[in-house]
This record gives C-alpha cells, sequence and structure tokens, in this order.
C-alpha cells in the first residue's frame, strides 16, 4: 500500500460512520435535553426520591437479565454512590430550586477537570501546560457564572453542581479501575448501591414514608414518564449506546460528542422552558467549552501542526 492509501485509510478509521455518527448525536440530544426532562419531572417528585425512583428502574428488571461485571463490590458500591448520591442527588437538589437546568448542564462539564486532578493524585499523571491553560479557562467561565447569580441560579446551586462534577469524576476514577468491562452491566448493578442511601435521605429529608407514597400516586403520567427517560433512555440507552461505540472506534473519534452536551441541554432549556441567553451566559458558556475542547484536542492539534511546519 502506498503512502496516499494508507494516509486515506488513516482518515476513513477517524470519521464515523453516517449511521454512527447519528447514533452519537441521539446519545448527546439525549443526555442534553435530559435537563429539561429533570426540571418538568421535579414539578411532581422530590429530587432525592425522584433519583431513588431513577435507579430503581434503571436495576429493575434488568439485574435479573444481566451478570454482574468481573469487578469488585467496594468498586460497585463507589461507584453507585457517587453517581446515585453525589452527581444526580445533588444535581436534582440543585436543579429544584438553585441553579437553571441550561446551566447546569454546562456547569457539571468540570468532571472533566476532576477527572484529570485525580488521574493526576492517584495515578501520578503529571499536569502538562495545556491542561493548566484549560482549567484556567473552564475556571474564568465558572468565575463568570458566579458573578452573576440570582433568583434562578444561586451561588449555592453553583457549588452543588461544581459537587456534582467532583462526584462524577470520583466515579470516572472507580470505572478506569475496573478497566475493560461491560458498562451497561456495570450501570445497571451499581444502581443496587445508589437506592438506599437516596431512599434514606428521601425518608428523613423529604416529608416520610407516607408523603412519599402521597406523591407517587399523585404524581401525574408526564412525571413518570420522566422517570422512565431517565432509567432507560438516558441511562440504560446512553451507556450502552455509548459503550458500544467506544468498542468500534478510537476513544479521540467518539469522546468529543459529549461536548455538544451544554449546546443540547442550553438549547433545549432555552426553547421549552423559556430560560434566556444574555451575553455573560454564553460567554461562560463559551470560556467552558473551549477549555474542555483545548484539554482534548491540544496534544493532536499539536501533532498535525508539527507535521507542516
Amino acid at each position: 500500500m502506498n503512502r496516499a492509501s494508507t494516509h486515506r485509510s488513516a482518515q476513513l478509521q477517524d470519521q464515523l460512520p453516517a449511521t454512527h455518527l447519528l447514533l452519537a448525536l441521539a446519545i448527546v440530544a439525549v443526555w442534553g435535553t435530559n435537563f429539561v426532562v429533570i426540571k418538568n419531572s421535579l414539578a411532581a417528585f422530590p429530587p432525592f426520591y425522584f433519583a431513588a425512583l431513577r435507579y430503581i428502574f434503571a436495576l429493575l428488571p434488568m439485574v435479573f437479565f444481566i451478570p454482574r461485571p468481573k469487578v469488585p463490590w467496594s468498586n460497585l458500591c463507589i461507584y453507585g454512590l457517587c453517581t446515585g448520591v453525589g452527581q444526580f442527588g445533588v444535581m436534582y437538589y440543585a436543579i429544584n430550586s438553585q441553579i437553571s437546568p441550561g446551566l447546569a448542564s454546562l456547569v457539571i462539564q468540570t468532571q472533566v477537570f476532576f477527572t484529570i486532578g485525580f488521574a493526576m493524585f492517584f495515578a501520578k499523571e503529571g499536569l502538562k501546560l495545556y491542561q493548566a491553560v484549560a482549567v484556567l479557562v473552564a475556571m474564568t467561565g465558572l468565575g463568570i457564572i458566579a458573578m452573576h447569580t440570582d433568583a434562578t441560579t444561586t451561588f449555592l446551586g453553583l457549588a452543588l453542581v461544581v459537587f456534582s462534577g467532583f462526584s462524577w469524576g470520583v466515579a470516572n476514577t472507580a470505572n478506569r479501575k475496573a478497566g475493560a468491562i461491560n458498562m451497561l452491566s456495570y450501570v445497571v448493578w451499581a444502581s443496587a448501591f445508589s437506592i438506599p442511601p437516596l431512599i434514606l435521605i428521601a425518608l428523613i429529608f423529604e416529608g416520610g414514608a407516607m408523603h412519599l407514597w402521597e406523591v407517587t400516586l399523585a404524581a401525574p403520567l408526564g412525571a413518570w414518564l420522566g422517570v422512565f427517560w431517565q432509567s432507560w433512555a438516558n441511562t440504560l440507552f446512553g451507556y450502552a449506546a455509548w459503550g458500544w461505540l467506544l468498542s468500534k472506534h478510537p476513544a479521540a473519534v467518539v469522546a468529543p460528542a459529549p461536548l455538544l452536551v451544554p449546546i443540547f441541554g442550553m438549547g433545549a432549556s432555552a426553547f421549552f422552558l423559556d430560560e434566556s441567553l444574555p451575553a455573560w451566559k454564553v460567554m461562560a458558556a463559551g470560556l467552558v467549552i473551549a477549555g474542555l475542547v483545548v484539554n482534548l484536542f491540544w496534544p493532536s492539534l499539536r501533532t498535525q501542526l508539527r507535521r507542516y511546519f
């Protein structure tokens, strides 16, 4: 094979087929617009109880059909607690009254930088200059958000969603420690560890068993559809399809797709919830996404530049 053919072959490997690209966009659309679904369902369910329902239906009935992944129970426990309570339970609480869904979809992406930090601490990976620049740019965007807190987005809400990103980073670290696994099986079985603490928190802080039972009976169909969307579309379909794409293509080809999550999240919030998009919010989103882009793409961009210059 001559050099030109080799170059064309490499280009094809770096591209997603049209059907795979549509699948990636479907996943990102589900993850992004999910923030509108969360806000609507929170009108019927208290946040931690809503999170518990999400994981109950992610666990059941799938746990009876999917074998447990070959990872330690402690790893599943850490992942389940961090995603169920730390990431989604806390984020639902924030979206319920402390931050707008569109901004939540943006701020939660700080998980990328927490994941890098944990890799530095546990795996002794060094912080490169471009990573430091990426963190600084993204933190500037978060600073802009912090300076524009109001009735719809409080500093507490911002802090809670950053904590959700922190919890997601811990979960990512546990996931990396688990190695090459079936991600769908991993998520289903880890859900068993999310449910008990979420139910306990709901029982203590969200009105007790009788109130939660009344809420369950009174919830409209739309709220229940939101629960099932969380469990099946966002959790089971999203993770299973994402894992399938990662198994078919290099991570560098697929990984940039979640950068579109805030675009879908803020766009859906503006369209369905009339969330405003003032200049400061667009600027903050641009800075956070720019930081993520620098972190993901700078090594490959530098390699390409060195080929031509």
